[in-house]
């Protein structure tokens, strides 16, 4: 059976530049090991595979794979699946928006423009903030070969995926980065927790940041929504951002010969949305 198939990138405009994401549009009698082959096979940071949706209200459903394991929810494979369902037509917005169901439930999904110019945000599941140990922090520091900001205590923030976010002194010191690797993988299945994420101030009001995933087989996600989006949950929470919101640019991927951008907002009530552009780099079938 042939299945039609997509690889998006995410968080650009420019193929080549983002995050890839496989989509499998047509992902009907395929149970969860021959998603995971496929993710597996594909070798992306995540592969997703969309279905009919289960409850009133949702456009289509999502499953998510990175090449080992299952998400229950993640922000480039949000834009990228919505952007490749827009493209050939399986889905028309409503008011502006989609509603994707995952296991976190549902996402909504603001659609602005057309085409090329095409903008996708999503709203971020809510997130639950749990303060790492000094024993934990000092592993942390380990891994990183850097010491981390003393008056920002990294956390672990769970928006369905799960980060432990850290701030570094700045933009240079996050480029600068040259993590172990495996014991980074090690800490990570301790935790229970996806990955970890760091950023750092940058020029204005922008910061960089980079995304580790050894455990589920991502060595660095090129540019990574959920980690971006529990940055800001991060930002929110230790006050790095005015009380009223912000709205903020962060630049992601340079260090894997990528160039991601990514708009995120931080309303005055606390929500927080993360977004940018996407493009097609393959269209074609899944023979399988």
């Amino acid at each position: 059976m042939s299945r039609a198939f997509k690889v998006v990138d995410a968080f650009s405009s420019r193929p080549f530049l983002g995050n890839p994401v496989a989509v499998v549009l047509d992902a009907e009698g395929l149970d969860t090991a021959a998603m995971q082959a496929i993710a597996g096979w594909t070798n992306l940071s995540e592969t997703t595979f969309v279905l009919p949706p289960g409850t009133p209200g949702a456009d289509y459903r999502l499953r998510i794979f990175t090449p080992r394991s299952e998400l229950p929810f993640a922000g480039h494979p949000t834009l990228g699946t919505a952007h490749a369902m827009l493209e050939a037509g399986r889905v028309t917005p409503r008011d502006g928006q989609l509603v994707q169901e995952c296991a976190v439930g549902l996402v909504r999904l603001a659609v602005a423009g057309e085409g090329a110019e095409r903008r996708l945000t999503l709203e971020l599941p809510s997130a639950t903030v749990t303060p790492l140990g000094a024993a934990d922090i000092a592993e942390l520091e380990a891994i990183l070969g850097q010491r981390v900001e003393a008056g920002a205590a990294p956390s672990v923030v769970n928006v369905g995926a799960v980060w432990v976010v850290a701030q570094l002194a700045d933009a240079a010191a996050v480029l600068a980065l040259q993590p172990d690797l495996a014991r980074s993988a090690a800490f990570e299945r301790r935790l229970g927790v996806t990955g970890v994420t760091v950023f750092g101030q940058g020029e204005g009001t922008g910061i960089e940041v980079r995304s580790f995933a050894p455990s589920g087989g991502v060595p660095e996600d090129p540019v990574c929504g959920s980690g971006n989006g529990s940055v800001a949950v991060f930002r929110r929470e230790r006050g790095l951002l005015p009380p009223g919101g912000a709205d903020y640019l962060a630049t992601q991927g340079r260090c894997v010969g990528r160039d991601g951008r990514v708009a995120v907002r931080v309303a005055a009530g606390g929500q927080v949305s993360v977004g940018g552009a996407c493009v097609t780099c393959v269209d074609g079938v899944l023979a399988r």
